[in-house]
């Protein structure tokens, strides 16, 4: 039985990630300080680490120094919150294996861990294959339908090829995590895999996170910094959201595809890497070149292999599936509620158009799991906006609640309904946050505040 060493100061963490992990069979010891965890590699020996990066005493990068010196070749995975990509960069640099990000996603720590641990099992010849990634399929992307066995069959022919991938598809369909499966399916595996939203970061700080820059290059660049390129050498970066990019920075990202070479900012060296790129939007890009805010040649450096990713809607028989998946992992997160669908609300899942996707499918889920008072999941509990789409002749207002007899905690209430109209604000306006604080009436400053507050994240 592989021993699994969980660091994290947040004792509500560590037990959430005690019982994943010995769910999947590990065995799994706990620390809640760097210096604590370094005794127990010394004594027990783990087959990997996850340490988060915040932490007092000695934190996540002292701590992964410190594995460094004693045991080089010990895997450890990062818990970083999803802004905190300096911290991320600099574990990298260090030879953290991978990172995930918070809030979790429990598809992603399997897949993660699973790639981690497949690197301790391989002979030292590193002769034998890759581990094989089923088991770990994130819950986004399992289905039966013809479109979802074509996608698998694509990114197995795909996936060791170097060519620039192009995924498209409606916000909520997975994006991301098809561009992290492809990764895990190459030979870049044991390399890092790097995220970044190209629409949620202004235009200078974007491109020195993709690309670094130099000491003294504009205000506030008091050292060199490594850029995502950089850090990401021999293995895959994802720009989510390329659609977003300024016309400078696309005439900058065309010249580093035809050469894999590129300058730090305010750099005059030229930096050559082995990177795959990945890039993903829910634009049109084809409008987007016809109304001149895309380039043209930049398209079709991406556009090597395409890739569409079909709406929820377009594979309803994958529902079930899904649903009871998403289900499976919510109770495991929250250690608590329903067991099985009834057949009445999962018909109301069913024939509801889920214009978010499988991400607003996880956020009823949740919600209802939240509310369910029995140990199957009913209609009272799935969301009045589904329920209301279900329903003929004049629909319920999206506001109108009934309180349950055995009534309800009204403060937990409150926070999840605010926090799902958050994250429909976010699909609506395409993870551009501006918009999204526009459409709830917010300024800017407070819906920073809420989206820190309940951790939201595109991931989640």
């Amino acid at each position: 039985m592989e021993t699994i060493l969980v660091v994290d100061d947040e004792q509500g963490i560590r037990e959430f990630l005690t019982v994943l992990l010995e769910k999947q069979g590990y065995r799994v010891i706990t620390a809640s300080d760097g210096e604590r965890a370094l005794e127990l590699i010394a004594h027990q020996s783990p087959d990997l680490v996850i340490s988060d990066v915040r932490m007092p005493k000695m934190d996540g990068i002292g701590l992964l120094t410190g594995i460094r010196k004693t045991d080089p070749h010990l895997p450890v995975i990062m818990v970083t919150a999803y802004a905190s990509m300096d911290s991320t960069i600099q574990a990298m640099r260090l030879g953290a294996h991978d990172y995930i990000t918070k809030p979790f996603r429990i598809d992603e720590i399997r897949l993660v861990v699973e790639k981690a641990l497949a690197k301790v099992r391989r002979p030292d010849d590193g002769t034998s294959q890759p581990a094989a990634i089923e088991e770990a399929q994130p819950a986004g992307l399992i289905g039966h339908s013809p479109k979802m066995v074509e996608l698998y069959k694509l990114i197995t022919r795909i996936a060791e090829l170097d060519s620039t991938v192009l995924i498209t598809g409606e916000s909520g369909t997975g994006k991301e995590l098809v561009a992290r499966t492809i990764h895990c399916a190459s030979s870049r595996a044991e390399r890092p895999f790097l995220a970044i939203n190209c629409g949620a970061i202004p235009e200078q700080l974007l491109e020195s996170e993709l690309f670094g820059h130099v000491k003294g290059s504009f205000t506030g660049a008091i050292s060199h910094k490594a850029g995502l390129f950089e850090v990401a050498n021999r293995g895959s970066i994802l720009l989510d959201e390329i659609g977003e990019m300024s016309a400078v920075l696309q005439v900058k990202l065309l010249r580093f595809l035809q050469g894999q070479t590129f300058r730090r900012v305010g750099g005059t060296e030229d930096l050559e890497v082995d990177v795959r790129l990945i890039a993903a939007t829910n634009k049109d890009l084809v409008k987007a070149m016809a109304d001149g805010t895309f380039r043209e040649d930049l398209f079709y450096r991406l556009n090597v292999i395409p890739i569409h990713l079909p709406p929820l809607r377009e594979r309803t028989e994958d529902i079930p599936l899904l649903a009871n998946r998403l289900l499976a992992q919510c109770v495991l997160r929250q250690r608590r509620g329903p067991t099985s669908i009834s057949s009445e609300a999962m018909e109301i899942l069913m024939r509801y158009h889920w214009p978010g996707n499988v991400r607003e499918l996880e956020n009823v889920v949740e919600r209802a799991v939240a509310l369910e008072t029995t140990d199957q999941l009913s209609p009272a509990s799935i969301s009045v906006q589904v329920r209301a789409d279900n329903e003929d002749g004049e629909k319920q207002p999206p506001w109108s609640f009934t309180l349950p007899s055995e009534g309800i905690d009204l403060e937990n209430t409150v926070s999840q309904l605010e926090k799902d109209l958050m994250l429909q604000a976010l699909e609506r306006s395409g993870w551009v946050q501006s918009r999204a604080a526009e459409l709830l009436n917010l300024t800017f400053r407070a819906f920073r505040y809420k989206v820190k507050k309940y951790g939201i994240s595109k991931a989640h």
